[in-house]
């Protein structure tokens, strides 16, 4: 007699290595096959309905359908569940109870990719995805003297945005990113040598570390690059930039363009594991671009082992900082209070699993409160940007601006930019998001 599965996940989730250079991972037929069985068993449970998108699209098709389950829901329509799925996995590590090892072995986001990535194989992605992943191009081409101070005030005039939306379907109602005039490489160069850190390793920490600047850090918000230099100098953390770097490849994954994950992964890990070598840890300002590093790449190439090294080297700056604060390597002479903050915690850097570090690091701030948000802002780097994506990105972000509002903070932000400004776009208030780095640089005074 066999042994029914027992209810829920009583063990940790565990994720299996994505199969993506096998032939039958572009089986069509058998991504079907698996996509009717997962989404059969997420109809049973629906704890996932207030994530994202997908879901409620997901259980509209099995309400709206004759049957009122799966067998009645037209497998054309699968593909409108995956188009909203924007990876951020945390229905894997917060919701899901069957993940493996359970027996049903659901991996929601892994399954949603390898839809994207049979998708890219067979169609390839239009004009507009393709320029908004193409990270790397647009920020060299743009960050300019000049070029980015016209390209930053056009997209401020209502009519061009409208135009925008009306030619690429980029949304007019979008925040979306400004380029800077003066990269942070080049704002860094100088202190990008060696900063003058006295370099005292602990358990965890080498005390030294390299920045991996980011496409949107680099191009677009390098005062973060700044503002991590002051602090962990502050802290007597040498600090240095990565010799060299392109696009992490997460846009590229989310697009479902594996092909040009794996250059991006040719051209970074080289660069890093030579740093890792030399005795360095890895840093990077947006928890995006970290995830990558240290979950999505060693998933694809699990034998790697370069790969395996630069994950293991690689943390996330306030994990980086609290792992030093348990061994007394933290400067916690603080010379201004912050009084309320609003903190949202980014999705990609919860489903890293180290916990609420920038929360518990702010919260060592005499006279400040720091009220954490755990919800996901529904940006996704190009998901809101996108016109027919819009409205469910607003819907997604709404219990975030109420909780913002509600708590009418003297700061508010998340350690990932681009939500903090999709937050920032929907307040009502005019009030300017703030990095959590930049908001630790201003307690300590430097």
């Amino acid at each position: 007699m066999a042994i029914p599965p027992k209810e829920g996940n009583l063990q940790a989730p565990t994720r299996h290595p994505l199969d993506w250079k096998s032939d039958s991972f572009y089986d069509e037929d058998d991504l079907n096959k698996e996509l009717e069985r997962v989404f059969d068993l997420c109809h049973g449970c629906r704890r996932c309905v207030s994530l994202c998108q997908s879901f409620p699209t997901l259980f509209d098709l099995v309400d709206e359908s004759p049957t009122f389950e799966m067998d009645g829901v037209d497998k054309a329509d699968f593909q409108k569940v995956v188009d909203h799925c924007y990876l951020c996995d945390l229905c894997y590590m917060t919701k899901c109870p069957y993940t493996p090892p359970h027996e049903w072995n659901i991996d929601f986001p892994h399954l949603m990719l390898r839809a994207k990535a049979i998708q890219h194989k067979k169609k390839g992605a239009n004009f507009r995805d393709r320029l908004l992943t193409n990270t790397d191009m647009m920020g060299s081409a743009l960050a300019r003297p000049v070029i980015a101070n016209v390209v930053n005030g056009a997209n401020k005039v209502p009519v061009l945005r409208k135009v925008l939306d009306k030619s690429l379907r980029i949304s007019d109602r979008a925040w979306i990113p400004e380029y800077t005039t003066q990269t942070m490489r080049q704002r860094l160069a100088d202190e990008g040598k060696l900063s003058s850190g006295q370099s005292e390793a602990t358990d965890k920490t080498t005390g030294k570390v390299a920045l991996y600047t980011t496409c949107y850090g680099n191009y677009s918000e390098p005062h973060l690059g700044e503002d991590l230099f002051a602090v962990f100098k502050h802290n007597n953390i040498e600090m240095r930039l990565a010799q060299k770097e392109q696009c992490c490849g997460m846009p590229k994954l989310e697009l479902g363009d594996l092909d040009a994950v794996e250059k991006a992964k040719e051209a970074n890990i080289p660069n890093l594991v030579k740093l890792v070598d030399q005795g360095y840890d890895l840093i990077a300002p947006v928890p995006s671009c970290a995830l990558m590093f240290r979950q999505e790449l060693p998933l694809m190439f699990p034998d790697d082992l370069d790969v395996q090294k630069v994950a293991a080297a690689f943390f996330d700056p306030f994990e980086y900082l609290m792992l030093r604060h348990k061994e007394g390597k933290l400067n916690v002479d603080f010379e201004n209070p912050l009084g309320k903050i609003s903190y949202h915690a980014a999705c990609h850097q919860r489903v890293q699993n180290m916990g609420q570090k920038t929360r518990e690091l702010l919260a060592l701030i005499p006279d400040t409160d720091v009220q954490i948000i755990e919800r996901c802002s529904g940006h996704d780097g190009t998901y809101a940007v996108k016109s027919e994506f819009r409205e469910a990105a607003e819907k997604i972000v709404r219990p975030v601006v109420r909780q913002v509002t509600q708590a009418d903070p003297d700061h508010y932000g998340s350690d990932c930019p681009m939500a903090g400004h999709h937050i920032e776009n929907s307040l009502e208030t005019g009030q300017k998001t703030e990095h959590p780095i930049s908001l630790l640089r201003s307690a300590y005074g430097i």
